[in-house]
Parts: C-alpha cells; sequence; structure tokens
C-alpha cells in the first residue's frame, strides 16, 4: 500500500534542522514527508541531511502581509496539485500560511504545534495583531499541540482555541533529545583542555555556558548585567562567560552597553553561530538560560544531558524541564540581580552544584528521550488518521 503524503512546514531551514533534527528522516518510515521552509539553499541542505524531498516558500519571520497572502496562494496551488493527507506546521509565520492554505485547499488533517508565543512580551497594537493570527491559526488547523504544559494553559486562559483542538505530545517538547549524542562521555579531558586553550578560558575558571540567539527576548542584556557584577567581586580565577548563537539586530537588538561588554569585557568570549554546540557545553560548568518566553527549550534539555546544572527563569518550558534545587535553579524573569544571586550561588556553594550536577542528566535521560517523542508523535497521527478512516 503506497505512504500517505506528509508536508511538514518551518519559517526558515534552521528549525527543520535544529527543533526537528531526525524527526523527518524517521517519519519518512511511514509516510512520503516533503519538507517546506524559506532559503532554497539552505532547505536544500535540510533535505539531504534528512533524507526527504524539500519545497521551498518564500515565507519571512517579519509582519509582510502582501508577500505572505503571495505565499498563501503559491502553497494552496502546490496542495491541490500534491494532495497531502496531513500538513504539520511549526513557527508563527508557517503556521498561519501554513493551516489557511491547507483549509482552502481541503487538507484533512491540519496540525500546528506551538513552540513559543512572540505575543507573551508583546503590547498594543502589536498584541492585538499577533493575537489574531494566533486564533486564525488555530481556528484554521484541526488539532492544535503546545510542547509544554505551560504553553497549553496560557492558550486555554487566553482563549485562544478550545480545549477539545488541544493536545501535549508525550512529556513535552517537539523533538526530545538524542541522550547519547548528547553525552558528556564523548569529550576527553585533552580535548575539553584544548578547546579551553583555543579560547582563551583559564583552565580553572567556572564557565557559564548561554546558547541560543543573543537577542532581548533571551535575557541577554541581563546575563551580561549580571555577569558584570559577578565578574567584578570574584576571589581568584575569575568566571567566564560563554556565548554560543548569532547576534540578530534586525529583529530584537541588544542595547548598546550590552554589546559594548561582549566584544570589550575579557571574561565574555563570544563564538558565534556553531553547528555542533557539543564541545562547548563539554567545557562549561553550568547552563545559564534568562528567556522572557518559550515553548520547551531544546538548550536546557541538551545542557542537561551534558550533566550541566541550568539556571533558567520560571517560565513555562524551563520550568518543567529544570526542577529548583534538583538540576538547577529558577530565577525570575527580566531580573539581574535574581539572576546574580544564582549564578553567585553555583560558583561559591560547591555542594550545592555537586549536587545539582549528579541529577542534571538523569532528569533529561528518564523523560525527554528523543525515540520516545518522536513514537508519541507517530502514535498520534496514526489516531488521528483513523478517526478520519485512513491508513498508513
Amino acid at each position: 500500500m503506497p505512504k500517505l503524503n506528509l508536508l511538514r512546514i518551518t519559517t526558515v531551514p534552521m528549525s527543520l534542522d535544529k527543533l526537528l533534527e531526525g524527526q523527518l528522516r524517521f517519519m519518512q518510515q511511514h509516510f512520503e514527508v516533503t519538507a517546506m521552509s524559506a532559503d532554497p539553499e539552505g532547505l536544500k541542505r535540510v533535505g539531504e541531511k534528512e533524507g526527504v524531498p524539500v519545497y521551498s516558500l518564500p515565507l519571512t519571520r517579519k509582519i509582510t502581509p502582501l508577500r505572505d497572502a503571495m505565499a498563501v496562494w503559491r502553497l494552496y496551488r502546490y496542495l491541490k496539485k500534491t494532495k497531502p493527507t496531513i500538513v504539520h506546521t511549526h513557527t508563527p509565520k508557517a503556521g498561519i500560511v501554513g493551516m489557511l492554505a491547507a483549509k482552502l485547499a481541503g487538507v484533512p488533517l491540519r496540525l500546528h504545534t506551538v513552540a513559543g508565543l512572540p505575543l507573551m512580551e508583546a503590547n498594543g497594537p502589536k498584541r492585538s495583531l499577533l493575537n489574531s493570527v494566533e486564533k486564525a491559526t488555530y481556528g484554521y488547523a484541526t488539532h492544535v499541540y503546545p510542547n509544554s504544559k505551560g504553553l497549553y494553559d496560557y492558550i486555554v486562559s487566553e482563549g485562544l482555541v478550545p480545549p477539545s483542538k488541544l493536545a501535549i505530545i508525550g512529556a513535552g517538547s517537539s523533538n526530545g533529545i538524542d541522550t547519547s549524542h548528547f553525552d558528556p562521555a564523548l569529550f576527553a579531558t585533552e580535548e575539553k583542555r584544548h578547546l579551553r586553550h583555543t579560547l582563551q578560558i583559564d583552565p580553572n575558571s567556572f564557565v557559564y555556558v548561554f546558547v541560543g540567539r543573543l537577542v532581548g527576548d533571551k535575557g541577554i542584556n541581563e546575563l551580561v548585567r549580571a555577569f558584570k557584577n559577578l565578574s567584578g567581586q570574584s576571589d581568584g580565577v575569575p568566571p567566564t562567560l560563554l556565548l554560543v548563537g548569532p547576534l540578530e539586530p534586525e529583529l530584537d537588538p541588544l542595547r548598546p552597553d550590552t554589546l559594548r561588554e561582549i566584544d570589550n569585557h575579557p571574561h565574555i568570549v563570544s563564538v558565534g553561530y556553531q553547528d555542533d554546540v557539543r564541545p562547548y557545553f563539554a567545557i562549561a560548568n553550568a547552563l545559564v538560560f534568562p528567556s522572557y518566553r518559550e515553548g520547551f527549550p531544546n538548550v536546557v534539555l541538551q545542557a542537561g544531558a551534558m550533566g550541566l546544572p541550568a539556571i533558567v527563569t520560571d517560565i513555562n518550558g524551563c520550568n518543567e524541564i529544570v526542577e529548583d534545587g534538583r538540576n538547577g535553579l529558577l530565577v525570575q524573569p527580566k531580573d539581574a540581580i535574581s539572576l546574580y544571586d544564582a549564578m553567585r550561588r553555583l560558583v561559591h556553594d560547591r555542594a550545592l552544584y555537586a549536587d545539582l550536577a549528579a541529577h542534571a542528566r538523569p532528569q533529561i535521560t528518564g523523560r525527554f528521550e528523543r525515540a520516545q517523542v518522536w513514537e508519541a508523535l507517530l502514535a498520534e497521527y496514526q489516531r488521528l488518521l483513523r478517526e478520519k478512516g485512513l491508513s498508513t
């Protein structure tokens, strides 16, 4: 029996590559999978890596009504021609474009995963617009999947969609984590020593690592401020702040004083975007992730699997991975003082640090193994198909 067609759409290829890594290849065993996103060259690389065909769609991450309408029309024509059984979207722009076009084309199963809500940090007219877009996306979808309990509760409390349309896959997360890949045992002492030397980090320095986009919403302004205060009061070998990720000055620029500190502070090391973040986790002592809003952050899963205690903000997603006082510490969002206190505790209270580190990896391997998430999503697809009288 021929396989049914499954179309997975994100706004940019990096989301397919990093947020859904390996999942498309797994689903290809059960469906005819096509990946769709903007940026033809980047998308082509993802398709080759995952072993699936791709189709480029001109999507943007900004509010561009005319271009978005053109993308809806182009996608509608593609869907009428290819007739997929399932269209599954991720990220806000791919969600509204994908769900609207799929609704118009009569796609039977229209699924949207919510992995974060920009509207949570918006105000005024922009908040109203984003609210309307989310409601429309969920309205066009047949099923909506928040990837954390916190997001589920928020969506219900805001009345964005009836609870009957909502479900969480497994224990949360869009993709889980391959704990055999994110494993500190893969990195030898000499390899770690060499990377620290290359980055001019003292062998005895306590390293806080941040992995992600260097933007305001990720709490980078507060992080740099807290670290500046901490490093100015340290005795002995100063701690290091290791930043792994790209700047995005067009969408969410950092404050000028933050950028100056990143450029000039002797113990802040910024290495930009990295295809493989594991070596940077391997040379660090703790993750610091003071984001304002999240869905279910992969970075916190990855750091935990690498054995790192995590300092994260007490927001949905983060507080479902990190249990305060067990595998990390929770701090208040947008609060440089709370962040400073937690960072200081980790570097000075060695007993606390050792206890948190001991629980970091087991907290991840027991709940968020990637294969479990994939199987749970496959089971959901199959359940929905049975309800429609279809089969794989």
